[in-house]
């Protein structure tokens, strides 16, 4: 299986990465891909990527680290052989500044906006990061008929099936969490063709693991509540998430 959405390159995982891809291999998880997030942390994504032939990354900023985003960085990452998509990139409306709101929703969007353009113009997939921000995020996505890839830790958001023609879905441990709800009645209505598997590892670690370190061998935690939900077998979920993946990200 693939994880689509690791943060391998965190501090966190400095000290046994090696073993957390060992544990992983040992769960049947054997591919990896990192997203961009800070771009203090790209270069050494970058050179993961070319150490462990398992590992893939992303070039982009997250939201919350626009305070890093250089363009021409991440456009010129993106042309190494190992970088299969843009991002994580998009908009996060939680936590807002007690000030000068407007002109921090604009420099987000601003950001957003270029990475989009960069994705359509080397056509590469994005990683989208959406958090309390799913109207604005449609509004622009129409802007952008070209725009493909992924909603990362996808939020449930009714509107965003709207681009189901052209995005995945990227499901995680939220699904396993007890107040997921809203995402167990979403799961059903996203076709099958459009689920990818991830983690967020070390974020959002699935039940019963909650608060501890979130590490990609945990994806058949996330597997067997897809497999429950959509009434398909295990193998099954595996089978098309797989394909699916392939068919976005071009791993193989």
């Amino acid at each position: 299986m693939i994880d689509t959405h690791c943060h391998l390159d965190a501090e966190v995982f400095h000290n046994d990465l090696e073993q957390v891809i060992i544990e992983s291999k040992k769960n049947n998880i054997d591919t990896f891909i990192i997203p961009g997030a800070d771009l203090k942390d790209l270069a050494y994504a970058k050179e993961l990527s070319h150490k462990y032939s398992e590992i893939y990354f992303a070039s982009g900023v997250h939201p919350y680290h626009m305070d890093t985003y250089d363009f021409q960085m991440i456009q010129e990452m993106q042309k190494d052989s190992r970088c299969v998509a843009i991002g994580e990139c998009g908009l996060d409306y939680y936590r807002l500044p007690e000030s000068g709101v407007e002109e921090y929703k604009a420099m987000q969007e601003k950001i957003f906006r270029e990475q989009i353009e960069l994705a359509i113009a080397v056509d590469k997939p994005l990683i989208l990061h959406v958090r309390e921000a799913s109207q604005r995020v449609a509004e622009i996505l129409r802007e952008y008929p070209k725009a493909r890839g992924v909603f990362h830790c996808f939020n449930a958001d009714f509107i965003l099936l709207e681009f189901k023609d052209r995005f995945y879905y990227g499901i995680g441990g939220v699904l396993t969490f007890k107040n997921a709800k809203r995402l167990v009645e979403v799961l059903p209505k996203i076709p099958l063709n459009r689920l990818l598997l991830e983690t967020d590892a070390p974020y959002l670690t699935p039940h019963p693991f909650r608060g501890e370190r979130n590490e990609p061998k945990y994806i058949p935690l996330v597997v067997e509540k897809m497999a429950e939900i959509l009434q398909i077998s295990k193998k099954e979920v595996e089978k098309v998430c797989n394909e699916n993946t392939n068919e976005l990200f071009k791993l193989t």
